[in-house]
């Protein structure tokens, strides 16, 4: 999702920081981070009865990771960022901002976001859009909501990385601590039956091998300028010598919320 953003700071920052990755970096990312949430999103698709007919709106899609899920003639995206939405060649996309979408009443089965909220300037206006385009008995999903001020790191050489990420994004314009408000904008929104909760933190270092790059990467990207590249490359080598060993931990705790439109 591209940023709506808080401030003129946090918008020069972002628009800085996102020109140094390129449209497939961007994808790469965003279907790593599909990766990781996918039990959890089945697990919600399951409790709400998804079927492929339905009509679903991905607000904040992105280049289309989560939008895969869905039957390409039923579903629909919308994102910010014309570039991104470019890469997507198979579903119904449009260039649109989440805080008005521009859509009728009732228009949808389901409306969802992933990685969205902590990202819009008005999460709780945003929410109250999705629910306006869901029809009575439909859904409104927050798939996926971080919280980076929960985030645990070990050996606790790297710990310094959680702190050093939540205010990175704090500067590029996003509520790193979204995770932990998502119920409670939940229940404020008016939505009926709503379920919140945590997603599960299971791995092996043997199967995280080929997204640790990756992973760091990421974490890169949203330090570049915050601190000294020979930190960053110092902190690299300890990670991965901590992976290599078996005792590394890095759990960032991800939130998820449902709820039902009257």
């Amino acid at each position: 999702m591209t940023a709506l953003f808080r401030n003129p700071t946090a918008q020069a920052t972002y628009i800085i920081l996102s020109m140094m990755l390129d449209t497939a970096a961007w994808h790469d990312r965003f279907v790593q981070q599909a990766s990781w949430t996918k039990a959890m999103r089945q697990h919600l698709y399951t409790q709400i009865g998804l079927t492929v007919d339905q009509r679903i709106l991905e607000v904040g899609c992105g280049t289309g990771a989560i939008l895969a899920d869905f039957d390409p003639a039923a579903s629909v995206g919308i994102d910010t960022n014309f570039e991104r939405l470019e890469w997507i060649s198979d579903k119904q996309v449009q260039c649109a901002d989440g805080h008005n979408l521009p859509y009728a009443n009732n228009s949808f089965d389901i409306t969802v976001g992933h990685f969205l909220l902590l990202w819009v300037a008005n999460p709780a206006l945003v929410i109250q859009e999705m629910q306006r385009v869901t029809r009575p008995g439909g859904f409104v999903l927050a798939l996926a909501e971080p919280d980076y001020g929960g985030r645990i790191d070990y050996p606790e050489e790297l710990a310094q990385l959680g702190q050093w990420q939540q205010e990175a994004l704090a500067k590029q314009g996003a509520d790193p601590l979204m995770g932990r408000k998502l119920a409670g904008l939940f229940v404020v929104s008016g939505l009926k039956n709503i379920e919140t909760g945590l997603m599960g933190g299971q791995w092996q270092p043997s199967n995280y091998v080929p997204s640790r790059q990756g992973e760091f990467d990421i974490v890169n990207h949203d330090l570049r300028g915050s601190i000294e590249e020979s930190q960053l490359e110092e902190l690299r080598k300890l990670d991965t010598a901590a992976w290599e060993n078996g005792e590394r931990v890095l759990f960032v705790p991800t939130f998820y919320a449902l709820g039902q439109v009257e």
